[in-house]
């Protein structure tokens, strides 16, 4: 419930400060008095953008402040959002001179999302030229949802839609990453192949190169190794049998003197070095084969592999096997996401199972309730000066799913009889939309915790009769609920549980307006002087304490 308004320093309100009750809250005023102002300094709470030249004064700020009563439903929201829960809830907006705009909830810094979030919860503002919701299938729905009981159903299923958005658009986003993917899927596939056919962790690139180079040049080192170790075994004339000899002529002078002795050591060292030499280079003669079968074999791997380096810019070994291993992660992410996809979509089938039997529910209940609304509804238009109207509501089965559930929906008018219903966008007049509208809030109060609704002149154009009805529903809602209504009417300013006035005055030479609460007599008053004009009469006075009752 809305208990105080307090606005400073916007528009023609220099400071307004009034307390607000349960039940009908009636405001009046004369045209231009500022009535609409006040509901543009509300509609700040409901998170609508701020203006700069709403400021009257430009040296201070502007400040929009409500307090609302709240129950404990509320407390979820404020724990979601990390905000201290108070049963009295002061929402706040203020408007700097530099233009900026700021939002609080109880003290407590916020954004224009949270603000919106809340406050279209606590207030639903009406006016007269504000009927276009009516046409929307959101609203619709929740006219017909609310005479179903289908809340928690709803509720149930837009959570399960939810899911299932999020899942198609997982889907999609997979499926868009492997078509990306398979476009070059089969070259890479191929590279791959390439690669690994040539089991480069068992390549040593150098050794492989010095292979090639000994099997190119076999019969050359054959034949130069053979003369080598032919000087070296000569019987008479070989290195062996001389480097021998003088060993041992050395040998016998040793032992004259240390320095002898120490060359026989030295020439002793390099003796064996020289048969170790000579025994390798036998080995290595013995190994070398003029092979032309694993020449072409080396020959063709060392050009594979050299092939590869110019194709993929690199110089080494290791190179390659960083560019296989990125290949073979590439290849395994295409088919981790053939899996994902497999997953997600098994996830959607059952995400549609579940789906469509909370539809099936939602539409049953819905049908059930289509002429429980149809009665409601022309009732009260007939109490409300419509006699003729007939309304409907038509549910057709939708091919996909939609955040109703499974169809959509259609509500139909006519106001005069003898013509076939149609679209309420394209069969209500201008004068009819009002009344249809509070007609429709009525059964919604009956059936949903509805906030505080804020009602701008919806009664326009009416008089009478009519207008006497329209008061009679209007206490009637508020029996359960807070009604804030902006009126011209008597007969609706009769029915309620507490009056206001806005005024317009001079004040020091500026125009200012503001609303003052009514006591009984004012409240008399106010209502003869909207039947009679300025001068109240007798008349108009006997009337006006008939209309209060």
């Amino acid at each position: 419930m809305l208990s105080r308004i307090y606005i400073k320093n916007f528009a023609l309100i220099d400071v307004l400060d009034v307390s607000l009750n349960k039940g009908l809250q009636v405001i009046t005023g004369e045209t231009g008095a500022g009535k609409s102002i006040i509901l543009g300094a509300l509609r700040l709470i409901l998170g609508e953008r701020a203006d700069i030249k709403s400021i009257s004064n430009t040296e201070e700020k502007s400040v929009v402040e409500t307090e609302f009563a709240l129950n404990n439903r509320f407390k979820k929201f404020f724990i979601e959002n990390d905000l201290d829960y108070d049963q009295q809830t002061i929402i706040r907006r203020e408007i700097l001179p530099s233009g900026k705009s700021r939002a609080f909830i109880n003290d407590v810094p916020v954004t224009l999302d949270v603000l919106k979030e809340l406050s279209s919860q606590l207030i639903d503002i009406h006016s007269q030229f504000e009927t276009s919701n009516l046409f929307t299938a959101e609203y619709q729905f929740k006219i017909i949802d609310g005479l179903s009981e289908n809340k928690n159903k709803v509720e149930e299923y837009q959570f399960e839609f939810s899911d299932f958005q999020s899942l198609k658009t997982q889907l999609k986003k997979l499926q868009t990453q492997l078509a990306e993917t398979n476009k070059e899927s089969d070259y890479k596939e191929f590279l791959l192949n390439e690669l690994e056919e040539l089991q480069l962790d068992d390549v040593d690139y150098q050794e492989l190169q010095n292979q090639l180079s000994i099997q190119e040049n076999a019969e050359m080192i054959s034949e130069n190794l053979a003369q080598v170790l032919s000087r070296f075994h000569q019987e008479e004339v070989g290195i062996l049998s001389f480097f021998n000899e003088a060993k041992n002529k050395l040998s016998k002078i040793s032992e004259v003197s240390n320095t002898f002795s120490d060359l026989d050591n030295r020439l002793e060292t390099s003796f064996v070095e020289l048969k170790d030499i000579i025994s390798e280079l036998e080995h290595e003669a013995e190994k070398i084969e003029i092979n032309p079968e694993n020449l072409a074999l080396l020959s063709e791997l060392n050009n594979k592999i050299n092939s590869l380096f110019l194709k993929h810019s690199v110089s080494g070994i290791e190179e390659l096997k960083e560019i296989r291993d990125q290949l073979a992660g590439e290849q395994q992410g295409a088919s981790e996401l053939e899996a994902s996809i497999a997953e997600i979509s098994e996830s959607i089938v059952k995400k549609e199972k579940t789906l469509q039997n909370l539809a099936e529910t939602l539409s049953k209940n819905r049908k059930k309730s289509i002429p429980v609304f149809i009665k409601k509804a022309e009732d009260l238009l007939k109490k409300l000066g419509l006699e003729k109207a007939k309304v409907d509501i038509q549910l057709q089965d939708s091919p996909d799913f939609n955040q109703f559930g499974k169809e959509n929906i259609q509500l139909l008018f006519q106001a005069n009889s003898g013509f076939p219903l149609k679209p309420i966008q394209t069969a209500i007049s201008g004068g009819e939309r009002s009344r249809v509208m509070l007609a429709v809030k009525k059964i919604i109060a009956e059936s949903d915790e509805l906030p505080t609704l804020i009602l701008d002149e919806i009664d326009t154009g009416v008089s009478g009769k009519v207008a006497e009805e329209i008061g009679n529903l209007m206490r009637e809602m508020s029996a359960d609920m807070q009604l804030i209504v902006i009126s011209h009417l008597a007969q609706v300013a009769a029915k309620g549980n507490d009056n206001y006035k806005v005024v317009k005055q001079d004040v020091s030479g500026k125009t200012q307006s503001t609303i003052v609460p009514l006591s009984s007599e004012e409240k008399l008053q106010e209502i003869a002087q909207l039947l009679s004009g300025s001068k109240i009469t007798e008349a108009a006075m006997a009337q006006a304490k008939e209309l209060i009752g």
